[in-house]
């Protein structure tokens, strides 16, 4: 059963994993983000919902 010889098909994916992993992902992280996280703090109560038929 040819499916279940791994020669070709595992050199395949180490070789597409190492290139993902060492070439692609630090050009990725690499970017500089538009929007950095800020804290933000709520000091305002939410107003609850008023119903109409209530």
């Amino acid at each position: 059963m040819p499916q279940l010889n791994p020669n070709p098909w595992f050199t395949i994916m180490l070789l597409t994993w190492f290139t993902l992993s060492l070439l692609i992902q630090p050009k990725l992280l690499s970017f500089v983000h538009t929007n950095n996280p800020v804290n933000k703090t709520t000091t305002t109560k939410p107003t609850p919902w008023t119903w109409p038929w209530t």
